[in-house]
């Protein structure tokens, strides 16, 4: 049994991978932006008892501090917690720069003195404006200019935790992820493209397609389980892209989401390729297939559907 940290533990990837972890007998302590239930009190305990969570603000040094004193020692931090996504950035690029910079920096300091293992997640953002199939290594051999403010805070980080690695031997994994979806993810105008074209066609909302873009998707248990198997085989200071196979264009994702539902198709506005945006992502997951037991189980179709039928039973719809 492994004690474990995870950082945005009430996100849509946190709290999945914080069941499977939990479920392989893993004791797991999580933080997050919100007060919850299960919480630790400081100054003013409320209960007694097995603590698993606590608020803290990973921008915070002195918040983040005393979870790894108070709930500490840990063997291994999945650093989830940031501000997500390219259009958030731009709108919210104070809060992407504070969290994924200064936060990511405030782990990597503890880690430099507990020696914790760390898994950092990135992004597929990273590739940027690369046309070819996106290897880990291609970042290594090929000028890349990332598109957006969010790409950029990613970047940021893998040099952080490289520069550690140099200086001070710290062990760490980074994650790049690509167009996880499913289950768990509630709406807001900044998720992802399948969370939001599934809300819209459920509410009657107008969407815009935009045409020339490609994606891999991936189930998010699937990316998950991926996760929770780096904790049995840890190899310190790899790069693992987590993605999917089934290459799509948005159109099709558009269509599969509009069949199920039976939305009008008059919500569907269709125009050209979007700014501050990679056109094609092809993605090679070779690496963790051999590494991490990285297997997809669910494919497109049905991890919408899923996701389509969890999300009219959590926000209260009939079909």
């Amino acid at each position: 049994m492994a004690r474990i940290l995870i950082t945005g533990s009430k996100g849509v990837v946190g709290s999945w991978l914080s069941k499977i972890l939990q479920e392989r007998g893993h004791a797991v302590f999580g933080l997050d932006l919100t007060h919850q239930l299960g919480a630790v009190g400081f100054e003013h305990e409320m209960s007694a008892g097995h603590f698993h969570y606590a608020r803290c603000d990973v921008a915070n040094f002195r918040q983040l501090e005393r979870i790894f004193d108070k709930a500490g020692p840990f063997d291994f931090v999945y650093h989830c917690a940031a501000e997500f996504g390219r259009w958030n950035g731009e709108d919210y690029y104070d809060q992407v720069w504070n969290t994924n910079a200064i936060g990511t920096k405030n782990i990597i300091k503890l880690q430099e003195r507990l020696g914790f293992k760390l898994i950092h997640f990135s992004s597929s953002e990273v590739y940027g404006d690369f046309p070819g199939v996106m290897k880990e290594e291609v970042m290594e051999t090929t000028e890349v200019k990332q598109l957006n403010d969010y790409a950029l805070s990613k970047w940021v980080n893998e040099q952080q935790i490289r520069n550690s690695i140099t200086q001070y031997n710290t062990q760490t994994i980074i994650v790049r992820l690509f167009n996880t979806f499913g289950p768990g993810e509630w709406y807001h105008p900044y998720r992802s493209v399948n969370c939001k074209f599934s809300y819209h066609a459920l509410h009657g909302l107008p969407i815009t397609v935009y045409r020339g873009h490609k994606r891999t998707s991936t189930y998010l248990e699937d990316t998950c389980t991926t996760l929770a198997n780096i904790v049995d085989n840890f190899k310190a200071g790899e790069i693992y892209n987590i993605g999917g196979k089934e290459e799509h264009d948005i159109e099709t994702l558009a269509d599969i989401i509009w069949n199920y539902t039976g939305a009008s198709r008059d919500l569907i506005t269709y125009k050209d390729s979007e700014i501050l945006t990679t056109k094609v992502k092809q993605v090679d997951t070779s690496k963790s297939e051999r590494d991490l037991g990285h297997t997809l189980t669910i494919d497109l179709k049905t991890g919408v559907e899923r996701t389509i039928d969890w999300m009219r039973q959590y926000y209260g719809l009939s079909k």
